[in-house]
């Protein structure tokens, strides 16, 4: 099984920046893993945030952060982070890693930690 634990939130001011951290516990080999990070919100639906792709660490992200987070994986360590910069009041939401086998399969998932930005 896979366990995460995600940390890092808080309160920041608009244009302000966190770092989060996802730290994964698995008994696979950590980089076979793609680890993902979603945000929510309350009534709304959960959004794809950015990825770090198994087997090499590519990324992606999401047009709504695109230049303004980075996900950074440490193998050695089994963490990976989502560095936030410039945060916007829309960008409040809980925010919660997951990782996939395959694909955008996400099984496995943390408990989230909440960023909240005032605007």
């Amino acid at each position: 099984q896979v366990q995460l634990e995600e940390s890092g939130g808080g309160l920041v001011q608009t244009g302000g920046s966190l770092n989060l951290s996802c730290a994964v516990s698995t008994g696979r080999t950590f980089s076979s893993l793609t680890v993902g990070w979603f945000r929510q919100s309350p009534g709304k639906e959960r959004e794809f945030v950015g990825r770090t792709l198994k087997n090499g660490g590519r990324t992606e992200y999401a047009e709504s952060v695109e230049g303004r987070f980075t996900i950074s994986r440490d193998n050695a360590n089994r963490i990976v982070y989502l560095q936030m910069n410039s945060l916007r009041a829309e960008d409040t939401a809980a925010y919660q890693c997951g990782t996939a086998l395959w694909g955008r399969q996400y099984a496995e998932w943390g408990q989230g930690t909440q960023v909240n930005v005032s605007s």
